[in-house]
């Protein structure tokens, strides 16, 4: 499992924009497998769950993105998990990482 955090700034929209465009074009196996979106008052929350092939791993990785944004504060959160090998211990969990990494810099742009 691979994990990332961030505090963001900018246009929700555009943000969840740009995380996909970055999911789907840096990855030529990736799908986008389901998504949720949920607005009340001054509070969005938008949920999408990519999976992509992953050939060090010759499985599948999955990854969870949570996009959020109160009042004017906009949080993210990012969790990558199937890429690991073995039945009761993790290891090669390279393909975790290296699906992470295909929005990390799109993100970046936007972190505070």
């Amino acid at each position: 499992m691979a994990k990332y955090e961030a505090e963001l700034r900018g246009n929700f929209n555009e943000i969840l924009e740009a995380i996909d465009d970055a999911v789907m074009s840096n990855s030529a196996s990736a799908s986008l497998e389901d998504k949720s979106d949920f607005r009340t008052a001054d509070t969005v929350c938008a949920v999408r769950v990519y999976e992509r092939y992953s050939y060090s791993g010759s499985n599948r990785v999955s990854m969870n993105i949570t996009l959020l944004k109160t009042g004017e504060r906009i949080f993210v959160t990012v969790i990558t998990s199937g890429g690991s090998q073995g039945m009761f211990l993790k290891f090669n969990t390279f393909g975790e990482s290296a699906f992470l990494d295909t929005i990390t810099s799109t993100i970046e742009r936007y972190k505070i």
